[in-house]
């Protein structure tokens, strides 16, 4: 490969990130104007999001979202002390508990997804209906998962 195709393909995907970075920024400051009347921030709903469906332990959330261990277990205690959430025993892991959403976190959680829903519906159509959006998201999977392999060193 040329130098020239390199940096071209460099150039893409780095305004690719920030188009990201940009659409990250937008969204968590949506979430972030109508969370508070909740008791949360983007950060805690996305939390709260992740273990809605099933417990988890806070390696695993941090694992899904894209943050460090560290991070989601504050925010963790934070949901736990709010009584949105709650640790439950891991019977694969003694030690490291489940975090899971009590009924209230689990309440705020569906009242915040209802609010967004209009503005999700609105942004579908103008992007051009439900298929583009599907696609868009798994271009964004597609990307994130090779993001993670690079990582891990699986691939050059």
């Amino acid at each position: 490969m040329t130098r020239t195709a390199e940096s071209g393909e460099a150039e893409a995907f780095s305004r690719a990130a920030v188009a990201v970075f940009r659409l990250n920024g937008r969204f968590t400051a949506a979430v972030d104007r109508m969370a508070p009347a909740f008791g949360l921030s983007a950060a805690r709903w996305q939390v709260l999001s992740t273990v809605a469906e099933e417990p988890l332990s806070v390696s695993e959330v941090a694992r899904r979202v894209g943050t460090t261990r560290q991070s989601v277990q504050r925010i963790a205690d934070l949901l736990v002390r709010q009584g949105l959430a709650v640790y439950l025993d891991n019977p694969a892991h003694r030690r490291a508990k489940l975090l899971a959403a009590t009924e209230r976190g689990a309440a705020a959680k569906r009242e915040i997804d209802c609010r967004l829903a209009e503005a999700e519906r609105h942004l579908c159509e103008s992007l051009g209906g439900e298929e583009e959006v599907r696609r868009t998201a798994e271009i964004i999977r597609g990307l994130s998962g090779a993001l993670a392999s690079a990582g891990s060193g699986d691939s050059p």
